[in-house]
C-alpha cells in the first residue's frame, strides 16, 4: 500500500499512467469490448485490468491522480448507443458525474459512433478493461498536464 493513492489502482495502471504523456489517450472499456484484440494494436499493446470495479469507480479511481486534457474539446468521449445516437444510459450518467467531480466543473462528454470508437481506441496508448456489465461503459479519457508550482 502507498499513503495518498486509491487503493483500487495496480501498479501495472500506475505504470502505465505515469507513461503516458500529454494528449494520450486511455480506454477505460467495459467487460464486453473487444479488449484483447483492440488493445494490440494500442501503444502498449495488451490490456490492462480492472476486473473488480465498474467503469465508473475505475474512473474515479483513474481520474484520482489523472490530469485531463484542457486544451481540446476531445478530452474525453463516450461510445454512442446504437439505434438511439441522443440516449445517454446510466452507466454513462454515473461517469459524467465523476468526471466533473473530478474537473470541479460540468464538461459533457462527447460520444463516438461505435465502430469509430473501436478505432479510436486502437489508437489509444492503452486500454483497460474493467467489470462493468452494463452495455456502452467504454470511454476515452484524454491525458492532460499538470502546472508548475507558482
Amino acid at each position: 500500500m502507498l499513503k495518498g493513492l486509491d487503493p483500487r489502482l495496480n501498479a501495472d495502471l500506475l505504470h502505465c499512467l505515469h507513461s503516458m504523456g500529454h494528449g494520450d489517450t486511455l480506454i477505460v472499456a467495459d467487460a464486453n469490448f473487444p479488449a484483447d484484440s483492440v488493445a494490440r494494436a494500442t501503444s502498449l499493446g495488451r490490456p490492462l485490468r480492472m476486473a473488480n470495479l465498474d467503469s465508473a469507480a475505475t474512473v474515479a479511481a483513474i481520474l484520482s491522480v489523472f490530469p485531463l486534457d484542457t486544451f481540446v474539446p476531445d478530452f474525453a468521449a463516450r461510445m454512442q448507443m446504437v439505434d438511439t445516437p441522443n440516449e445517454i444510459p446510466p452507466v454513462q450518467a454515473e461517469v459524467q458525474a465523476q468526471i466533473d467531480r473530478a474537473e470541479g466543473r460540468s464538461r459533457p462528454v462527447p460520444a463516438v459512433e461505435r465502430f469509430a470508437f473501436y478505432d479510436l481506441a486502437r489508437q489509444a496508448y492503452a486500454v483497460v478493461q474493467t467489470g462493468e456489465r452494463r452495455f456502452y461503459g467504454c470511454f476515452m479519457l484524454r491525458k492532460g498536464v499538470i502546472a508548475p508550482d507558482s
